[in-house]
C-alpha cells in the first residue's frame, strides 16, 4: 500500500511527496513480486491537491514535478486502487482519476475546484474526467463546482464501490489482492491492451490486437499448468 503521509497539510502534493509517489510507483513496477497497489491519505483527506503556495513560485517547472507523480500512477504496468478516504481536490482528484479503480468512503468527496480557485485544469484533468464518466458528468463537476460524494460517485462511475470507514483499506486490499491469482505477465499485458483498445474503432481491429497476445499466453507454462489441474478436476467429476 502507498500512503500519502502529510496529514497536517491535508496530503497536499508538493513537489517533494510528488517526486516521491513516482520514485515509489518505479519501485514497484521493478518488483517482480508485485501486481497491485492500494493508493489512499494518511488522516481525513485523501489530498488536497497541488501545494498552490510551491506553484505560485515554480510555475511550469513546478506544475511538471506535480504532474509526474500521478503520470507514474496513470502510467504505471501494475494495477491501481484508490481508497479515496477523503476529499480528494484539483491534482488530488487527478491523482484518484489516475487510478484504475476508486473505491469511495464515506467522507470521499470529488472536488474538481480548479475554476473556483481561478486557474486552469491541468495535469490531463479534462481528459481523465471526461473518459471515466462523460460529458454531462465532467460539466457539472467542472465547470458548474458539482461535488460528488461516494454514493453519487458510484452512480456516475466515478467510483467502483462505496465502503464503510472501518472497511475502506480492507476492501480496497481485498479487491487488489485478486490480482495475485494470476500469473502477473498476463495480467500487465492485458491491463496494456485495455488501454490500447480506447483507441481501437471496430471489433475485428480488437480481436486482430488480442490474437497474437492470447496465443502467446497459451504457449506459457502457466497456462499449462492451469489447463491441466481443470482437466484432472474434470475428470474426477
Amino acid at each position: 500500500m502507498v500512503e500519502l503521509d502529510d496529514p497536517d497539510r491535508a496530503n497536499a502534493l508538493s513537489v517533494d511527496l510528488s517526486a516521491d509517489l513516482a520514485q515509489t510507483m518505479a519501485t514497484l513496477g521493478d518488483d517482480a513480486d508485485v501486481r497491485a497497489v492500494v493508493i489512499t491519505g494518511r488522516g481525513r483527506a485523501f489530498c488536497a491537491g497541488a501545494d498552490l503556495s510551491q506553484l505560485g513560485e515554480s510555475r511550469e517547472e513546478g506544475l511538471r514535478v506535480i504532474y509526474e507523480g500521478f503520470l507514474a500512477v496513470a502510467e504505471s504496468s501494475l494495477v491501481t486502487v484508490a481508497a479515496v478516504n477523503g476529499a480528494a481536490v484539483g491534482a488530488g482528484a487527478n491523482l484518484a482519476l489516475a487510478c484504475d479503480l476508486r473505491v469511495a468512503g464515506p467522507g470521499a468527496r470529488f472536488d474538481c475546484r480548479f475554476l473556483q480557485l481561478g486557474i486552469h485544469p491541468g495535469g490531463g484533468h479534462t481528459w481523465m474526467l471526461r473518459r471515466l464518466v462523460g460529458p454531462q458528468t465532467a460539466t457539472a463537476m467542472l465547470l458548474l463546482g458539482e461535488v460528488l460524494d461516494a454514493d453519487a460517485a458510484v452512480a456516475h462511475g466515478l467510483a467502483w464501490e462505496a465502503a464503510g470507514h472501518d472497511s475502506l483499506l480492507e476492501r480496497s486490499v481485498e479487491l487488489a489482492s485478486r490480482a495475485g491469482s494470476v500469473p502477473r505477465n498476463l495480467l500487465l499485458t492485458t491491463k496494456a491492451t485495455l488501454s490500447e483498445v480506447a483507441g481501437i474503432e471496430s471489433h475485428r481491429e480488437a480481436v486482430e490486437l488480442e490474437l497474437g497476445r492470447q496465443v502467446a499466453s497459451m504457449d506459457t507454462d502457466e497456462f499449462a499448468e492451469r489447463l491441466s489441474r481443470m482437466k484432472a478436476r474434470i475428470n474426477a467429476d
